[in-house]
């Protein structure tokens, strides 16, 4: 029984759920495998072959997408659950910070790096952190602030100041899918690597806050506990990166020099899942951000370590990497549907509707105007340094990465199980938080998420021809140097023309020293045997 105990948590089971099931007579001769689970399971696959049939069926809808469609199905199957069971429990499956955050997040953050253009990527990098970083800390003080003067006049007064603190952090953390499902690479590049880019970072940096907020020592607060905070962020920002960065050019050069492909492509694919999450999950035991690493592995991977296989593992692991991504995503917001009719937490919250609707208002409230709070100014303050109208962000788009990052997510109900959640702090005002926190994101899921589309369609006017501030700079060093007068110096151009400059010298660096030693376009080694071997003499005729 404790070995079904055990595989039974790591889906998310309680034993309670689990011996209401021992009766049934569908009960498996197995020591590790019981009725509940296998229902479970049973449910959450055909609901997400259910959400991959309809997804394809409303590719066109304006008013509908896959995020939505999975969360709806969720909603449903959770409906009917709760009726079958009469109002005792309206899931199968409870939510689960470790099946969340160990199992369903690093597939989708490793595929957005592996996939990210990164040319763009980088050319907006400083702005990607401006609005990522620096603005996801002006939202946690608005909100903050906001929850701390306005809860104790709806009533909410037993709550502390770290939860407090805490919820500004929660409500911090967006959830860009459905806007990013919108917004295309290709037509408004410019604008998609900014709202994809501050997302990653948006959510690395609510879940340091948050984790940040739980070491405080509240009873001992002076004034450097704020230089402690920004120290703790930027140690877990570099590092977290570094470790990423070196998994990464780690598994290049192991591919690169053992050169699997002569073998076996099973290999090579495999170690690069296997490193990259090796990647998430060191990270994670070192306490630093999981997200930040296996981001950046994802990255490196794709710049080196993809350029080193075989030909046919080049398009496995495309499409493998995606399609794990997806399935992750999908099976989060069904997920997310379930859990929103937890009835357990709805009758522990012991609230009345209109006290509920006040403080899920509230909380929504404070994520607008927290959100306006830093990406208005900040894109204004940016276009008064950047001298090119073209460089500029126009009001339109600012528009849409406000409304970009109202959506909340799973990060979001994750981090509030967290805090409110533990068996230490069974509490009416623990169990409003947690369904309020519901509420704001069933609300902004599918409201926002259900206009962001034709919204999108109407404020951008997709089938514009791209401003020129959507493409990448091509311009050369060696066109500078005559367009300048004189003997321009690097540090001249470095002021004058920084991300061409940038790129140029990092060019330079990179097929100097880095791709011999961890391979990348150009430097894959040449096996007559495999296809790619076949592929570089070709190209190399």
């Amino acid at each position: 029984m404790a070995t079904k105990i055990s595989n039974a948590a790591m889906f998310g089971l309680s034993p309670e759920n689990m011996s209401s099931h021992e009766h049934l007579p569908l009960e498996l001769d197995s020591s590790f495998l019981n009725t509940s689970t296998v229902i479970a399971l049973c449910v959450f696959f055909a609901l997400l072959c259910a959400c991959i049939i309809i997804g394809h069926l409303l590719e066109e809808n304006r008013w509908a997408n896959e995020s939505i469609t999975a969360l709806l199905l969720g909603l449903c199957a959770g409906g009917v659950v709760l009726l079958v069971k009469k109002g005792e429990s309206s899931h199968l499956l409870k939510f689960s910070e470790d099946l969340f955050f160990l199992y369903l997040l690093p597939p989708i953050i490793f595929n957005a790096g592996f996939q990210v253009k990164k040319k763009r990527f980088f050319k907006n990098f400083s702005t990607i952190l401006l609005f990522g970083i620096f603005g996801t800390v002006i939202s946690f003080c608005i909100i903050s602030l906001g929850v701390f003067w306005i809860f104790r006049k709806i009533g909410v007064k037993s709550l502390s100041l770290k939860d407090h603190l805490a919820i500004g952090a929660i409500m911090s953390a967006t959830d860009s899918v459905c806007t990013l499902q919108v917004l295309s690479q290709d037509e408004t590049p410019f604008l998609y690597s900014i709202v994809f880019g501050e997302g990653v970072v948006n959510d690395a940096t609510s879940i340091v806050l948050f984790n940040s907020v739980q070491t405080l020592d509240f009873h001992n607060i002076d004034g450097l506990t704020v230089l402690k905070l920004i120290g703790t962020f930027l140690y877990l920002l570099f590092t977290s990166t570094a470790l990423g960065i070196a998994v990464g050019l780690l598994s290049a050069f192991i591919i690169k020099t053992l050169y699997f492909g002569r073998h076996s492509t099973d290999r090579e694919f495999a170690l690069m899942i296997l490193m990259a999450y090796l990647s998430y999950l060191l990270a994670e035991l070192l306490n630093l951000s999981g997200i930040l690493t296996v981001f950046f592995c994802g990255i490196v991977m794709s710049h080196y370590t993809w350029h080193n296989v075989t030909e046919s593992s080049r398009i496995t692991t495309k499409h493998a990497f995606a399609t794990m991504s997806f399935i992750a995503e999908t099976f989060i917001f069904l997920y997310v549907g379930m859990d929103g009719l937890d009835i357990d937490k709805w009758r522990e919250s012991k609230a009345s509707a209109g006290t509920s609707a006040a403080v899920s208002s509230t909380l929504f409230a404070l994520v607008l105007v927290g959100r306006a709070a830093f990406v208005f100014p900040i894109a204004n303050i940016l276009n008064c340094v950047q001298k090119r109208e073209s460089s500029k962000i126009h009001f339109k788009q600012q528009f849409i990465m406000w409304w970009a990052g109202l959506m909340r997510g799973a990060v979001t109900i994750a981090l509030s199980y967290n805090q409110f959640a533990s068996y230490t702090r069974k509490s009416s005002e623990s169990a409003l938080m947690i369904t309020s926190t519901i509420i704001v994101v069933l609300f902004s899921t599918i409201v926002c998420g259900s206009v962001t589309k034709p919204l999108i369609e109407a404020v951008l006017l997709r089938h514009r021809k791209p401003m020129v501030s959507d493409f990448t700079d091509n311009v050369s060093l060696e066109d500078l140097r005559v367009l300048l007068p004189g003997r321009a110096s690097s540090l001249r151009l470095l002021i004058s023309h920084p991300t061409t400059t940038v790129h140029y010298f990092w060019r330079k660096f990179d097929d100097r020293f880095m791709r011999p030693m961890f391979g990348g376009r150009g430097f894959v080694p040449f096996v007559p045997s495999t296809p790619t071997g076949a592929a570089d003499e070709s190209s190399s005729a």
